[in-house]
């Protein structure tokens, strides 16, 4: 426990000095949320009678650090160890490389909890935001949709042995779940075809689960749970099938 600690406290301030998590995931949803409560205030959504815009996107707006950490902190910071062989020296020193893996999932599930506990105080302190649902249940959706967008962040670092590599994926990736899957743009907002191709997206679907839980809504979860536990179960096996250490 003493070797994780001081690990994690050593790549917790590395972690640090990169200002892209940091402003990818919580500046930016932060700055998200304070638009809407400024633009929309109390006004009611068209697509959920009696709720208001900024109950309906908050639990879309605490997937966007769990997206940034998830398809661009740790494959590419996994993609930039295994390049300059750090993953391959932690092997003669009596930190193990799968210690190294745990302190940066650690590290980036940190990150996304604080982009989330932000979100909600900004809302709640400025906005009057109240959860309609349980808060039980919504904490245990964000823990399932960030476990298994990470599990899928971690397949991409398997696959990709360069940081090059890694960089194009992750943006492949990234983009289109950041806009496509309702996290930052509305989904009820886009044409039908673009809904039905946005709906393959995991995080469509965990953005669906976290804004019934977050709204109390009575709806059929089946797929949310059947496409996130999919993605956590394929992305596991996938990830120590092609993990490579260098």
């Amino acid at each position: 426990m003493k070797k994780f600690l001081t690990l994690l406290k050593i790549e917790g301030k590395l972690s640090l000095r990169c200002i892209d998590s940091i402003f990818f995931g919580v500046c930016m949803p932060v700055g998200i949320m304070i638009l809407i409560g400024l633009i929309a205030g109390q006004n009611p959504t068209t697509s959920d009678a009696g709720t208001t815009l900024i109950q309906s996107s908050f639990g879309a707006l605490a997937t966007v650090g769990i997206c940034a950490t998830a398809f661009m902190g740790i494959p590419l910071t996994i993609a930039d160890y295994r390049d300059k062989k750090i993953l391959k020296q932690f092997f003669v020193t009596p930190v193990s490389p799968t210690m190294l893996l745990w302190v940066h999932a650690v590290i980036n599930m940190l990150l996304s909890v604080v982009s989330a506990l932000l979100i909600y105080a900004v809302a709640k302190t400025f906005f009057g935001y109240e959860m309609m649902g349980s808060k039980l249940a919504f904490m245990g959706s964000y823990l399932l949709v960030m476990v298994s967008m990470y599990s899928l962040g971690l397949l991409i670092a398997s696959l990709c042995q360069t940081v090059k590599t890694a960089n194009v994926v992750c943006s492949i990736v990234y983009f289109p779940m950041l806009f496509l899957s309702g996290a930052t743009i509305p989904f009820e907002i886009f044409p039908k075809p673009l809904q039905a191709v946005a709906g393959f997206l995991p995080l469509t679907q965990g953005i669906k689960l976290l804004k019934s839980t977050s709204l109390g809504l009575e709806t059929s979860l089946l797929i949310p749970l059947i496409v996130l536990f999919g993605s956590l179960v394929i992305g596991i096996i996938l990830s120590m099938r092609f993990f490579r250490w260098e």
